[in-house]
């Protein structure tokens, strides 16, 4: 059940759709644009190119049951 509910989140998230669970918290799909960085090592700037990150938001229920702990 639990690998099934898992495919279900991945599908919806490559299709481009936020996943809410109620309780827990929203997986988010974000894109970030072009922009330039820098190689700690050398500090020469590099270009990072676009592309689409996921986040976590936790709900205010998860953060609550944490702090309790």
């Amino acid at each position: 059940m639990v690998e099934a509910v898992l495919q279900q989140m991945c599908s919806a998230l490559s299709h481009g759709e936020n996943v809410k669970i109620s309780g827990f918290g929203t997986f988010l799909l974000r894109d970030k644009g072009e922009r330039i960085g820098r190689n700690p090592k050398t500090g020469v700037e590099v270009p990072i190119t676009p592309r689409r990150v996921m986040t976590f938001r936790a709900s205010q229920m998860l953060k609550d049951r944490i702090a309790q702990d």
